[in-house]
């Protein structure tokens, strides 16, 4: 019988991890073997340069994330690099599947994130974070975008939102929307239009990106006239959403209408006493290392609040 069992190895499950392993509550990790498609440590495994978390003034993703995994173990988390397949919620204690074992805990982290939706465009998986990101805030101000002109996919809040803060190191930002209007609210639009930095392609799809060791250009189609052309960019960035990883829950706790965790406000507490949802699964605004970082502090002081009563 485990004291809790955390789901999920990004900041936020190391964080909870550390802080649950300090309060002698023994915690246990799955941290997922390449569950949604990345690799264990979450999305920072997929980005270079990190200069946005407190303590370095720059670090790899990757090397962060390693980091982050020996402290959990220095303070005495047991990982396994495992990844969990189904729960069962509806007893105490909870049930957690994976491959032919079965695990119980009297509460249970989740800390499984979510993963940023990709085009899957030629060129993509050659020029991911070579030029290609799915974060403006995490990697449009790195010196390798400044002053270059970027181009961002998207036609909703989350793209206006990204196009006029690559503005800020773009010489110019370059929306390339599918549709002929924008999804975006009014506010949102508004700004957009009047940012003299921000040019709005409509019906337009990306076709192709270019570049063999850096993106160097867009090929790019009008979707009324079919023609095709090339935008010289040098750096892209999509912003068409992300979908949370809560499929392994299958509706055993309550999520919103794009399947984000619901937590009680001020808490990590989901619907369910005991289990608590920490990082970018149950946080569509933010979506940033330090705040989910620090929702999984939230998520082992809750834990350990729920386990003591």
């Amino acid at each position: 019988m485990e004291n809790v069992i955390i789901i999920g190895s990004g900041p936020s499950g190391h964080t909870a991890a550390i802080y649950a392993a300090r309060a002698n509550l023994k915690p246990l990790m799955f941290e997922g073997l390449f569950a949604a498609g990345v690799a264990a440590g979450g999305q920072l495994t997929t980005t270079t340069d990190v200069e946005n978390f407190p303590g370095y003034m720059a670090i790899s993703g990757p090397e962060l994330m390693v980091k982050m995994r020996e402290q959990s173990e220095h303070c005495g988390t047991r990982i396994v690099t495992d990844t969990v397949e189904k729960v069962d919620l509806s007893k105490s204690p909870f049930q957690v599947f994976v491959g032919d074992q079965v695990y119980e805990t009297q509460s249970l982290i989740i800390a499984t994130g979510a993963t940023a939706k990709r085009m899957n465009l030629p060129g993509e998986d050659r020029l991911w974070q070579k030029g290609v990101s799915a974060c403006a805030v995490c990697d449009g101000g790195l010196p390798f975008f400044r002053n270059k002109v970027l181009a961002v996919v998207g036609g909703g809040d989350s793209a206006l939102e990204e196009a006029t803060y690559l503005t800020k190191f773009a010489s110019k930002v370059v929306l390339i929307v599918r549709r002929d209007v924008l999804r975006a609210s009014k506010v949102m639009q508004e700004r957009a239009k009047h940012n003299s930095k921000i040019e709005i392609l409509f019906n337009t799809l990306p076709l192709e990106i270019l570049g063999d060791k850096s993106v160097i250009g867009l090929k790019i189609k009008n979707t009324l006239t079919n023609a095709e052309s090339i935008l010289d960019v040098g750096g892209l960035f999509y912003a068409i959403g992300h979908v949370p990883n809560t499929a392994f829950l299958n509706g055993q706790v309550e999520v919103d209408e794009v399947g984000y965790i619901k937590t009680k406000p001020g808490t990590t507490q989901t619907n369910v006493p005991g289990v608590f949802a920490a990082g970018d699964v149950q946080d569509k605004v933010y979506r940033q290392a330090i705040t989910s970082a620090g929702t999984g502090c939230m998520a082992a002081l809750d834990a350990e609040r729920y386990l003591s009563h």
